[in-house]
């Protein structure tokens, strides 16, 4: 009975060691199958796989078996932003760049950037190696003037203008005055700047002060460029064109390498004269040139020999004509004057001026349209405005009366020229009214390819 028992143990203890070794073997196969490709990538794995029997060792390489230490950085960045008031100078120093690079950048940079143009929010990366040498400073000023400075192969620093791509639109804009031209233009969206330019085209014909009548008409072919879809800025008036009443003015656009840009009409004669009409575009005319006039503070009557344009203080007073100052100051009732002196005879005056330009002193040459003062309420005055008068040979004249001669008139192969060009706008200009942008195309904004924007 007792053998019986101790022959069944050995049975089951036979029979438990079976099974305990059939599941290790099934445990490593299963191991095994699960590790893979895995097994040649780590070193456990490894060690496996070489300790198999009939399994070739595979070689690890040493970098598998072992991190790879982080390369370092080969240049850091340093940006900033031009604050109110702010140099390049002084910017740079803010963010902390070196003395000896802010000097490398500005000598690179001294041909190619106008820092007398620098605005407030304009961006700058500079661009330093593990030394803190400068490697490139990139500058931008908006979204067209990009300004780039590297050092060459050769060490020597480069400074480029960034090409930008941009689409050009050729325009129409067309209105009606309901009450200003300023008014109308900007009921159609556009900018000051395009209502400015385009009345300056006929400074000399009309003053639109005072010669606007309610349905007089207007339009014009314009240059727009954009970038990425929004509007960047204005390039020139090919043609525009103001019918007044019953008289109608037309100029078109035309330069040379013998005659500088201007606007002309279809004979060739410039519309510029060698005086603008107004000295303040959108002044509102408060008083005219009159003989008797009484005066609104002292009540006395007198002569008014001149025009009193009102407009907010501060408005830029322009120089009518070329000339030379010939007085600057007090001069009693008209406060803070300016007197240029023309060629011809002719003296212009220009009275309760809020201040002068800096700088601008008595003997100083002007050109026509520089600005000579601001508007102001100096004086006997009962509020802003311009006091303007003409006097020719000693005696004063209605500076809106006066007719004075075109400044050019095209000639011979220039008069041949022109009439070429303001053929080929004038077909654009004459085409289907309904349709406003007439011609659409991309150019390039580089180095060498300037864009002249108004």
């Amino acid at each position: 009975m007792k053998t019986t028992m101790d022959s069944g143990k050995t049975l089951a203890t036979a029979a438990l060691c079976l099974t305990f070794w059939a599941a290790l073997v099934l445990l490593l196969l299963f191991s095994h199958e699960e590790l893979g490709d895995k097994a040649i990538a780590t070193p456990i794995a490894s060690e496996i796989i070489t300790k198999t029997p009939d399994t070739t060792s595979i070689p690890l390489p040493a970098t598998t078996l072992q991190p790879e230490e982080p390369a370092g950085l080969l240049y850091h960045e340093i940006s900033g932003v031009l604050l109110k008031g702010e140099t390049l100078v002084q910017a740079m120093k803010r963010v902390n760049i070196d003395d000896s690079v802010r000097v490398e950048i500005i000598k690179g940079f001294a041909d190619s950037l106008d820092f007398r143009l620098l605005q407030p929010g304009d961006r700058f990366t500079v661009e330093l190696n593990r030394d803190n040498l400068l490697v490139r400073a990139v500058y931008t000023s908006g979204p067209l003037n990009i300004h780039t400075l590297e050092r060459g192969g050769d060490g020597v620093l480069q400074a480029a203008m960034q090409p930008v791509s941009l689409e050009y639109r050729l325009e129409r804009i067309a209105g009606v005055i309901d009450s200003s031209l300023y008014a109308a233009f900007a009921g159609l969206g556009e900018e000051p700047r395009l209502i400015q330019a385009y009345a300056d085209i006929f400074a000399s014909k009309i003053d639109f002060n005072t010669e606007t009548r309610c349905g007089d008409t207007f339009d014009l072919l314009v240059e727009k460029y954009f970038k990425d879809g929004a509007f960047v800025g204005y390039g020139r008036i090919l043609v525009g064109r103001y019918q007044n009443g019953d008289h109608a003015y037309e100029g078109y656009h035309y330069g040379s390498e013998n005659t500088p840009n201007g606007y002309f009409d279809r004979n060739g004669e410039a519309l510029g004269t060698w005086f603008i009409r107004s000295p303040i575009p959108f002044g509102r005319v408060t008083s005219r040139f009159t003989l008797r006039r009484r005066h609104p503070i002292d009540g006395v009557v007198r002569p008014h020999l001149g025009v009193d344009l009102a407009a907010p203080v501060g408005t830029p007073v322009m120089a009518t004509a070329d000339g030379r100052v010939d007085y600057i100051g007090r001069r009693g009732g008209f406060g803070k004057t300016v007197i240029l002196r023309h060629n011809g005879g002719y003296k212009t005056y220009y009275g309760h001026l809020s201040r002068y330009p800096k700088g601008l002193a008595k003997g100083d040459l002007v050109s026509q349209k520089d600005i000579i003062g601001y508007v102001g309420s100096t004086g006997l005055s009962t509020g802003p405005h311009l006091d303007y008068r003409i006097q020719y040979n000693g005696e004063f004249r209605n500076p809106f009366g006066i007719k004075f001669k075109a400044k050019t008139v095209l000639q011979d192969e220039e008069l041949e020229l022109f009439h070429r060009e303001m053929d080929q706008i004038s077909e654009l200009f004459n085409r289907d009214q309904a349709v406003k942008t007439l011609q659409v195309k991309t150019v390039v904004l580089s180095q060498e390819n300037r864009i002249s924007f108004l």
